[in-house]
């Protein structure tokens, strides 16, 4: 290139003075070919004048010719027309004065690298002096140049709508477009001015050139230069004008230098030393520093829009890639020192800067960047003769700012702390696109004392995630980078394992918008949170997750959030998708309080939350779904220990007053408690505050259920009322696991209307209403036969009752109807019917006290003939009771109902065949019978408790079932039937009381009991 354009200058100077030969010649065709002979061998290169070659002589003596070519040392060029004109007047002076040189869009084609040139200008000038004939070389070029120059003077040499092409195997690719160039030389004691434009892929360079005055450096003395440089649009932001000057110097061995110089980037200068030495292998060195330097103009925004040509658009913008071929055509070294790099608030200190580029070999290194508490350094190295060129480097850092780093790259982040780093980079291209396609990356960065605000949020306290480490890895943009440590949030610590690709993150950060794809893993104490797919930056996730917590209630109130109270175990494990407005799932398993499900649905969120949802359970206990305890089945052991009432337990139903749902519902069991139906397809509708759930008769307990459940959140204080219909269902399995109770088998038939509310279990237990109808079949009452017991009278009244659950009385019918009235369920219509028995009777179940209190009437009769017969058939009655919890009754007859009728008695015992003659039991206890003897011992005994002294059991014990168990309070007869003490005392006569509190410790003890010693001493 630089042999080409030196031709042109001689060949622009050279078609000026030939004006003054040829206008002697007539010939036009001669005149071309002699013209175009003579630039040849002036030029050393082939000039063709191809076209028309016109002269004139007035005003000025001119010439002008179309269609050349010129070719020279792999340089090729088509001018559609080159002119030149002098004085006239000059031809006759000391001073040939040349006008104008003028190339006409010249065609300026590179094919291969140019060689040193070997020619200098002088030897063009003397060979144009001449008429073309050569001459001999001068010592010393310049003195030649300078000669001319003393006797010329040149207004103008410019190309005017040049292109410069670069052509290789696969073609010609354009370089420049609309080269304008124009170099005025008036006065070699005068300014030398050049300025030139072109226009480079996009963007538009104005450059100007004033060396001045120009005969000091043709004697290589230093004289002044000033060099601008303009663009359009801006290299950056605020750098509209590039300026440099200083005193330049031509060295002996052709190298030029600039010492002392200044380098104006914008408002901002630089010491500028520098040095070019010309060759087959150019060579430039410079030196720039400066003290302080304000970055911060070049980072302003919106100036590059303003400055861009009318019609032009940032999108039609092509960035410059190719150019940086033309740095393999030369040498360089540049270092660059400066104290004090500047931007806004922010500092660096101590910037060192060197590159190096040497046969197309490119290094940069950056040797210190200070940043406040931390570093920087970095390199980089490439090959710019490779097209497209591949850059790879490495930086490390020490205690960077982040927010503060990153106001430097004029970005903003949320997040701060410091970083530490130390990886290497490589990318491809030298423009935006191909430098995101290409790049890659691999290396650690540490994130110390950080704190991240996540967008989106507007609570600060929620927003802000503190971490005092945490270490992300890198390991190529093909694989996602990963982010592990430990972080903070709201007094709570969690580890976190974050991966993501690089790529997308960093496109999804640039832009504002997008998905960034992800795999988190987040662990604490409180809570456990898996997550992978794709966030968006603009608000929602896509993708899977599975998020547990043993305190869903404590987990939200700590995350200052309400709801949830009612919640304890809480677990999702499937797709999710969630927006702003909502989360739709599938494909999910989830578990509230134990209770598991799966399927989809959808929640909007708003005031009030809608849900819909179809869902599949294997057992659906909505106890535990509402948040009572676990019912599993207690243990024998525990069940006979458990007398009182189960532990209260909070009941809240509010939430239902923030849900409209309508979930589908199909489990293979649901129920309360540790009652279940099943299986069952249904649907649950909440609205209002008011929870609905109608089950289909389903199969229950061998038999058939159906049932209406209603739950009322929306009062003051939660409600629930349940309808349901039983068929068939075997009674024993069912009321165990209803109240645990064990004692009652058959087929049941069954219809309760309940309804209660109260903040508690227990609250809801006590205000319990309704009504209940149950019907029994072909069962039994377990822990008593009462048939055995009437078999078995006179060994209870000597030996008392002992209960036995392996024992039962069978039944072909039982039934009873109970009013509910504040958790109390009364009914006096009890009957029942069996083979030996028949039974009637009243009582009460006591809900919330977990408490049984029924008294039976059996009627015995002497075979089986009675089966079916009238509940009144005749016979002898004895008690039986029921009381205490419903998971531990006691059941035992209550004999003392033998002495309130002694001659009904004997009658009944006659009927069993009891030898009441032998036993003297006529006088005993017929009404005619002696006195002093049994019934006055009874009566006597009747009401009086029990000796303390010696241990012994009393009649009343043994009458009340226990004599098998000394020392224990006999049961609690009826009101209307118990005997007061100051009665009994009246009625007792006095050897029978002096008998009574005579001591006993001399006494010899007996079998039998006490009635058995009587018996004894009756029989002796």
């Amino acid at each position: 290139m630089r042999r080409f354009f030196l031709c042109l200058l001689a060949f622009g100077v050279l078609v000026a003075v030939s004006l003054v030969i040829l206008p002697s010649f007539v010939s036009s065709d001669w005149m071309r070919a002699e013209l175009a002979r003579q630039l040849s061998g002036a030029t050393g290169s082939t000039i063709a004048l191809n076209g028309p070659v016109r002269l004139s002589v007035v005003p000025h003596l001119a010439v002008v010719a179309e269609n050349v070519a010129l070719e020279a040392d792999g340089v090729t060029a088509r001018i559609d027309a080159v002119a030149g004109s002098v004085t006239v007047s000059s031809l006759w002076s000391e001073r040939l004065h040349i006008r104008e040189v003028r190339l006409t869009r010249p065609v300026v084609t590179i094919r291969q690298s140019a060689d040193s040139v070997e020619d200098s200008v002088e030897d063009v000038i003397a060979q144009s002096e001449s008429g073309g004939e050569t001459q001999p070389k001068v010592a010393d070029p310049l003195a030649a140049l300078v000669a001319f120059l003393e006797r010329s003077a040149i207004d103008s040499v410019s190309i005017d709508k040049g292109i410069l092409e670069k052509e290789d195997a696969t073609g010609a690719t354009q370089i420049a477009s609309d080269l304008d160039l124009t170099l005025a030389v008036p006065d070699i004691d005068g300014e030398l001015s050049l300025s030139a434009g072109a226009g480079v892929e996009g963007r538009r360079y104005e450059l100007t050139l004033a060396v001045s005055p120009l005969r000091p450096l043709l004697e290589r003395k230093p004289a002044e230069l000033d060099i601008s440089l303009k663009t359009d649009p801006v290299l950056a932001p605020g750098l509209d004008e590039v300026k440099a000057n200083g005193q330049v110097a031509l060295n002996a061995n052709g190298s030029y230098q600039i010492r002392g110089g200044k380098l104006l980037l914008g408002e901002e200068a630089l010491g500028l030393d520098a040095l070019y030495v010309p060759g087959s292998r150019p060579r430039f060195l410079a030196d720039l520093s400066a003290d302080r330097l304000d970055i911060g103009a070049f980072s302003a925004t919106g100036s590059s829009t303003a400055s861009q040509s009318a019609g032009q658009s940032e999108t039609t913008t092509k960035p410059a890639s190719a150019g940086i071929e033309a740095l393999a055509g030369f040498d360089a070294d540049i270092s660059v020192n400066v104290g004090a790099l500047t931007l806004g608030e922010i500092s660096a200190s101590d910037v060192a800067l060197t590159a190096t580029l040497k046969d197309g070999l490119f290094t940069g290194k950056l040797a210190h960047l200070g940043i406040d508490a931390g570093g920087l350094s970095a390199d980089i190295e490439t090959d710019v003769r490779k097209s497209p060129p591949t850059f790879q480097g490495r930086i490390v850092s020490n205690g960077l700012d982040i927010a503060k780093l990153a106001n430097l790259a004029g970005q903003s982040v949320p997040l701060t702390g410091t970083l530490t780093t130390d990886t290497g980079f490589a990318f491809r291209g030298v423009d935006t696109a191909s430098l995101r396609q290409t790049i890659n990356v691999a290396g650690v960065a540490n994130l110390q004392n950080a704190t991240l605000i996540v967008p989106g949020i507007a609570d600060a306290s929620m927003s802000e995630v503190r971490t005092k480490k945490l270490a992300i890895k890198v390991d190529g943009l093909g694989k996602p980078a990963r982010l592990a440590g430990d972080i903070a949030w709201r007094g709570k610590s969690a580890t976190v394992d974050l991966q993501t690709p690089l790529p997308d993150l960093i496109s999804a950060a640039g832009s504002g918008t997008g998905d960034i794809p992800l795999t988190l893993a987040l662990r604490m104490k409180e809570a456990a949170l898996a997550l992978e797919g794709k966030l968006a930056l603009t608000g929602g996730y896509a993708g899977k997750v599975n998020f547990s917590t043993p305190d869903l209630g404590a987990l939200l109130a700590w995350a200052g959030q309400g709801g949830g109270d009612s919640i304890d175990q809480f677990a999702f494990n499937g797709n999710l998708s969630a927006r702003p407005d909502g989360i739709s799932f599938d494909n999910a398993a989830l578990s509230v309080n134990g209770v598991e499900a799966n399927g989809s649905g959808a929640v909007e969120l708003g005031s009030p939350l809608k849900i819909s949802s179809a869902l599949r359970f294997a057992e659906l206990d909505l106890a535990r779904l509402a948040g009572a305890p676990s019912a599993a089945p207690r243990s024998n052991a525990k069940a006979k220990a458990g007398n009182g009432p189960v532990a209260d337990a909070p009941l809240d139903l509010s939430s239902l007053r923030s849900i409209e749902a309508s979930i589908k519902v199909d489990a293979e069991k649901l129920g309360y408690g540790r009652v279940f139906a099943g299986p069952v397809a249904t649907t649950l509708v909440v609205s209002g505050g008011v929870a609905n759930l109608d089950l289909p008769e389903s199969p229950f307990y061998g038999g058939k259920a159906a049932a209406s459940l209603r739950a009322d959140g929306s009062g003051s204080e939660p409600s629930i009322t349940v309808k349901a219909s039983i068929s068939g269902a075997s009674s024993a399995p069912l009321l165990a696991d209803l109240a645990n109770f064990k004692h009652l088998e058959g087929a049941l038939e069954a219809k309760f209307d309940i309804a209660g509310a109260g903040g508690t279990t227990g609250a809801l237990k006590r205000s319990l209403q309704g009504t209940a109808n149950v019907r029994f079949s072909d069962g039994a009452i377990r822990g008593i036969d009462v048939a055995d017991v009437y078999n078995n009278l006179v060994g209870l009244m000597s030996s008392g009752f002992k209960q036995n659950d392996n024992t039962a009385t069978g039944f072909t019918e039982l039934g009873a109807s109970f009013a509910i009235e504040n958790g109390i369920a009364r009914t006096d219509d009890i009957k029942m019917i069996g083979p030996l028995v028949r039974m009637s009777g009243s009582g009460q179940a006591n809900i919330p006290d977990d408490q049984l209190n029924f008294r039976l009437d059996p009627r015995v009769v002497a075979s089986l003939q009675g089966q079916g017969g009238d509940i009144a058939t005749e016979g002898i009655g004895v008690p039986v009771v029921i009381e205490g919890s419903f998971a531990a009754p006691r059941i035992y007859p209550d004999l003392s109902g033998l002495l309130k009728d002694p001659d009904a008695a004997l009658s009944a015992l006659k009927k069993f065949g009891l030898p009441t003659d032998k036993l003297k039991l006529d006088e005993l206890l017929s009404k005619g019978g002696k006195s002093g003897a049994l019934r006055d011992i009874i009566g006597g005994a009747l009401g009086k408790p029990p000796k303390a002294d010696d241990g012994a059991v009393s009649i009343e014990q043994i009458i009340g079932g226990k004599g098998a168990e000394a020392g224990e309070a006999p049961p609690p007869q009826p009101a209307d039937e118990q005997t007061s003490p100051d009665t009994a005392t009246e009625q007792q006569p006095p050897e029978a009381a002096e008998q009574d509190q005579q001591p006993q410790a001399d006494q010899p003890k007996e079998e039998g009991g006490a009635l058995g010693k009587l018996f004894n001493q009756i029989l002796q």
